[in-house]
């Protein structure tokens, strides 16, 4: 075999950032080279990597001479056929990302932030110039659910996708339901252990779910949607109490990212069809699927119409999961077949004239309801008089002892409603004298 064979059979690859996924990348690439290329034919390399501080230590030893503070290089140099971004954020990602696309480089990522908020410019751009994005690694880390969406599932009209994309969120609330730990204790705790960022707003107000969210929905239902339609409600508001009564009635408590198709005319309300997107708390029963996800594990169930429920688990982030998916999409673009499977992606330009975001008040669910109400005669009587003048019927009801100061905690979980119906009635409840505000609630999915 020639030189110019040999030649032709290294693949170079310039990598933006260097932090613990990066760090990921490039142990695989070291210490897995051989065990590769046997396995795929490819001579993968680490060619160049953009950092900010060429003298911050290294979790993995590299020559010094791979380092350079000049990210825009890796996307014009021409010796590097693919850009892997893991730098995070939206700039200087973005310009970097576009640069190398532009460069007809495919580009590798696991910036679900950036792919959410200007996915339609990226997506768009790659394929003018004839080149691929790979984002396995941008949800749920080494579990690969994006393929199985995107390739696994072809064949089926998906229904809906229930996830819990967030494994800081899945450990604090599994720690609440374990040990009985109030939510600051457990984040607490999920900050001692490298599960929680010092400010874990990102994780905790549902926002990070709902970047991947809209990355899944984007495959599931062939369109492209917007961040800022996904309703996102964290778990930084629950409370303690109601995680010990839901698990008396059966329930467990996940924050749920949500994507559900409606059609037109199979709604009571007759509210036109169209897709929710909601990230929030909610109770599954026990018996649910996802009821065992525990810790920093992270699960999806997809719904298709052919292959009925379909469900995917694993770690969701972490220097090595997450480090696997890039390399999978990595060998993906250098055997070629990334930018057919990108090429056949449809999602970043048909129109969304059928499949409007409804909105959360328009949705109907379930709800589990948390009053504290004066010890007085009548009280639940008229409770629930106002709930069925708003349509809302109730399933079953706790009441228990007073507590200190004499309320009484009244515990309700209704049949299915209309959201808009269930807090309007919620909101005229709270003005009965007897009713101490604030009222808790959490919604349902069966």
């Amino acid at each position: 075999m020639d030189n110019g064979s040999k030649q032709q059979k290294i693949f170079r690859v310039g990598m933006l950032g260097f932090g613990t996924v990066g760090a990921g990348v490039a142990k695989i690439l070291l210490e897995s080279r051989p065990p590769l290329k046997d396995k795929t034919g490819l001579d993968i390399r680490l060619h160049k990597i953009a950092v900010r501080d060429l003298k911050k230590a290294r979790a993995v030893n590299m020559d010094a001479s791979l380092f350079t503070t000049n990210a825009m290089s890796i996307a014009t140099d021409p010796e590097i056929d693919l850009l892997v971004e893991v730098i995070g954020g939206i700039e200087p990602a973005k310009s970097v990302m576009l640069a190398a696309l532009k460069a007809g480089k495919p580009v590798i990522t696991a910036n679900k932030a950036l792919l959410a908020t200007h996915g339609k410019e990226l997506f768009e751009t790659a394929l003018a110039n004839k080149t691929s994005i790979g984002f396995e690694a941008s949800v749920c880390g080494g579990v690969p659910v994006i393929d199985a969406i995107r390739d696994g599932m072809v064949a089926n009209r998906i229904e809906s996708i229930h996830g819990i994309l967030n494994g800081t969120t899945n450990y604090i609330l599994t720690r609440m339901i374990q040990s009985g730990a109030a939510y600051s204790q457990a984040l607490y705790e999920a900050q001692s252990k490298g599960y929680a960022e010092a400010d874990p707003s990102t994780d905790v107000k549902g926002i990070d779910a709902a970047h991947k969210l809209v990355l899944l929905s984007n495959l599931a239902f062939h369109s492209m949607f917007d961040f800022g339609e996904v309703y996102a409600e964290g778990i930084d508001n629950v409370n303690i109490d109601d995680v010990r009564f839901a698990a008396e009635l059966g329930y467990t408590l996940k924050l749920l990212a949500i994507a559900k198709r409606r059609h037109p005319g199979a709604d009571p309300d007759e509210v036109p069809g169209g897709v929710e997107l909601r990230v929030h708390p909610a109770l599954i029963p026990n018996t649910h699927p996802l009821a065992n996800v525990r810790d920093v594990f992270n699960a999806v169930l997809v719904r298709g119409d052919a292959t009925g429920d379909i469900m995917l688990y694993g770690r969701g982030a972490g220097m090595m999961p997450t480090a696997s998916a890039i390399i999978s999409d990595i060998v993906d673009a250098a055997r070629g077949s990334a930018r057919q499977a990108f090429t056949k992606l449809q999602f970043f330009q048909n129109p969304r004239a059928d499949l409007p975001v409804i909105p959360i008040q328009k949705t109907r669910s379930r709800y589990y309801v948390r009053f504290r109400v004066a010890d007085q005669p009548g009280a639940m009587g008229k409770i629930a008089t106002v709930l069925g003048a708003h349509s809302v019927s109730i399933a079953s009801v706790i009441q228990k002892e007073p507590v200190e100061g004499g309320d009484v905690p009244v515990v309700m979980l209704t049949h299915n409603t209309l959201e808009e119906r269930f807090r309007a009635a919620l909101t005229e409840i709270e003005t009965l004298p007897f009713v101490k505000r604030p009222t808790s609630f959490l919604r349902v999915e069966d």
